[in-house]
């Protein structure tokens, strides 16, 4: 009986070293494949309504659907929807457009900027976004002369 406690233990303890191993040499492979490289954006006018989310975010699921009718309300705002948590590329966007409008920190998802409006949440966003993009529109309408 002994004998097959010390084998067991042996066992769990070498199948415990190899994730331990597994672990350590995925991690450092994760860390040096990242890529560095910055994306510049440029958020200018303030035209561009950029909507960042994550995929599996519960608050960025119920503002979807607001997202998804102010497109269709107002076609000729260009709503860009951008998931950051899965997608490299739109994390340095969100990095960026941050920075831009002078966010050091970003506070999360959902998070809506236009120009240097930096809208975060399931509640604010709805509050407040719409006239943002009414602006927009009543822009492109009747540019300044």
């Amino acid at each position: 009986m002994d004998r097959i406690i010390k084998i067991f233990i042996a066992v769990f303890a070498i199948i415990a070293a190899a994730t331990v191993a597994v672990i350590l040499v995925t991690s450092s492979g994760t860390a040096t494949t990242t890529p560095t490289t910055a994306v510049a954006v440029d958020i200018g006018d303030g035209s561009t309504v950029f909507f960042f989310y994550g995929e599996e975010c519960p608050h960025c699921k119920k503002i979807e659907p607001f997202i998804d009718n102010l497109s269709k309300k107002y076609p000729d705002v260009e709503i860009q929807k951008l998931e950051i948590w899965h997608n490299q590329t739109n994390q340095q966007i969100y990095t960026s457009v941050n920075a831009a409008a002078g966010i050091t920190s970003p506070s999360g998802v959902p998070e809506i900027v236009v120009g240097k409006v930096v809208l975060v949440g399931e509640v604010e966003i709805p509050q407040k976004l719409e006239a943002y993009v009414q602006a927009i529109e009543k822009k492109k309408v009747n540019p300044a002369p």
